[in-house]
């Protein structure tokens, strides 16, 4: 049974106008993803799923395919990314076309690279997982987090207040870069992250999250310090 890239990317970013299809270091941002993707050699289709015609134009002149435009119910600022990918499965079963394996990579993620979709698709098959995605250290120890509520700081943990940073249990974030799964598993779970994911675990100078103008900058410094 085939695999399937699915490239979500809607058109209506506010915090960055155009944000998918913004240029980074020289071509559309999304553009990294998409051909991601096609060389790695694991998908026998590679979709963006978009309400946006400009966006769906460039990723076609990129080498994906565009089969549907996504429906406006998961096109607004609240629709998940699990009702994203179950509506694109659900057009392609409406035409006889299954996948075993479905890869959701995000359209902002300029780190996300060939060799890093093959050695996370090997986790999932190898460990028999429903689903696989990169994980990041947090830099500093969550245990010893602090919040800060009318200018007074109190520890979230204050059993851990005097912990060595060293000698606490190191703790993982979501990458926000991709996700593998087993489709007819997560499907039936209606989740991404069940009790029986795993996590390929990526360097700190490998990710960036990009809400803004200064992670874009920051982003575009890491790309181009890991790539000369």
């Amino acid at each position: 049974m085939p695999n399937l890239a699915i490239i979500p990317a809607r058109g209506g970013s506010k915090r960055i106008p155009k944000k998918n299809i913004k240029q980074f270091l020289g071509k559309p941002i999304i553009a990294y993803s998409i051909e991601a993707a096609l060389t790695c050699g694991l998908f026998d289709t590679v979709m963006v799923s978009t309400d946006d015609i400009e966006i769906s134009d460039i990723s076609i002149k990129y080498g994906a395919d565009v089969p549907f435009i996504r429906s406006a119910e998961t096109s607004n600022d609240f629709a998940t990314t699990f009702e994203v990918i179950n509506e694109v499965v659900s057009n392609f079963e409406a035409n006889n076309q299954k996948f075993e394996y479905i890869c959701c990579i995000y359209p902002c993620a300029p780190f996300v690279t060939a060799i890093k979709l093959i050695k996370s698709f090997d986790v999932l098959k190898n460990n028999q997982f429903d689903s696989v995605f990169p994980i990041m250290p947090f830099s500093f120890p969550i245990q010893r987090a602090i919040k800060h509520k009318n200018n007074r700081l109190n520890y979230f943990f204050p059993e851990f207040s005097l912990s060595r940073s060293q000698d606490l249990e190191k703790s993982y974030h979501d990458a926000g870069q991709f996700y593998w799964l087993k489709t007819d598993v997560c499907l039936y779970k209606k989740q991404i992250l069940t009790e029986n994911s795993g996590g390929f675990i990526i360097d700190e100078i490998e990710g960036q999250d990009i809400d803004n103008e200064a992670d874009w900058h920051l982003a575009e410094m890491k790309y181009r310090f890991l790539n000369g």
